[in-house]
């Protein structure tokens, strides 16, 4: 009885909209269907988190009721007022197309996260277990899944390649536009060097010959082992080198004689051979009295006509 008696109210709304506004019936009867599927769906979803809220306590589960109920919602209101919007198109492929375009748009970063997925695990640039570095952060990979992957970070405030204790989370996305090192990949070992300076004053050629017995004597096991890994890696990578003996270089900075002993190492292994390295050092300097290490000093030179210093 209501709705016959308010029907021309409703026809002479439409007619007077049509005619001031210009819209056609059939793009109102969209626009009242479009409203009317957003309505019935917020409802659904409020009544539905609603109910979550009463079941648990949990703040973690609440909050993925929140987004996956969010998740759904959109993508059947899209599904549903895309329908209502082209249902005049005389093929579903295009409708369809129009869709995929749309979220292709709108879901941009998590597609190519999902990319970055495909391409890790093809072109295999890093695996679980490996020590890498993307952009400004480094790390073991600790976990690889669809959308991103995950890294027990090193470095850091940590003044060395040891764990912070933090664990990362990068998109996937990130390996097409930012470069990837890999410290374990390939070549398996590190150049890694240690200065040390002496004073000019100090016979730095027997430092040298000191620096030069305890490198070799503590890397010379390595070297071997770093030889057979060269060789594999030149099977995938163009990786060569002349030689990989341990050397000691020198060079003269403002303060004194640089000694810069270079070796290999692996990678996790760095800190705790840095170690060894200069606990001989020192313990080898202390019982020589004519080797000192150097620091910044500053040195003033007096001509003979300079007038008495004063205190």
């Amino acid at each position: 009885m209501i709705t016959a008696a308010l029907a021309p109210f409703f026809d002479r709304l439409i007619e007077w909209v049509e005619k001031s506004i210009g819209l056609p019936l059939q793009v109102q009867q969209n626009i009242v269907k479009s409203a009317a599927v957003i309505l019935v769906l917020w409802l659904i979803r409020m009544a539905v988190l609603k109910f979550v809220q009463r079941k648990t306590k949990d703040v973690r589960t609440r909050y993925q009721w929140q987004k996956s109920s969010a998740y759904v919602s959109v993508g059947i209101a899209l599904l549903v007022v895309g329908r209502i919007w082209f249902e005049g198109f005389d093929s579903l492929t295009t409708y369809l197309g129009l869709v995929s375009a749309g979220i292709a748009i709108a879901l941009k970063d998590v597609l190519t996260s999902f990319a970055g997925w495909i391409f890790i695990l093809w072109r295999r640039p890093f695996e679980v277990g490996d020590r890498i570095q993307i952009g400004a952060h480094a790390g073991d990979v600790i976990d690889i899944r669809i959308f991103q992957f995950t890294l027990n970070e090193i470095g850091n405030w940590v003044d060395a390649d040891q764990s912070t204790g933090r664990v990362i989370h990068i998109p996937n996305g990130l390996v097409f536009s930012s470069p990837q090192i890999n410290y374990t990949r390939g070549f398996q070992y590190l150049w890694d060097e240690i200065p040390v300076l002496v004073t000019f004053e100090s016979d730095w050629k027997k430092a040298k010959e000191i620096l030069t017995r305890i490198v070799n004597e503590r890397t010379e096991i390595l070297t071997d082992q770093a030889e057979r890994g060269v060789l594999e890696a030149s099977k995938k990578f163009m990786i060569f080198y002349s030689t990989l003996s341990p050397t000691v270089y020198t060079s003269v900075k403002d303060s004194g004689v640089n000694l810069t002993m270079r070796y290999l190492v692996e990678p996790r292994k760095r800190r705790a051979r840095r170690e060894v390295l200069w606990e001989e050092i020192l313990s080898a300097f202390a019982a020589e009295t004519d080797i000192e290490l150097a620091y910044p000093t500053t040195r003033f030179y007096r001509g003979p006509d300079s007038p008495p210093a004063t205190v």
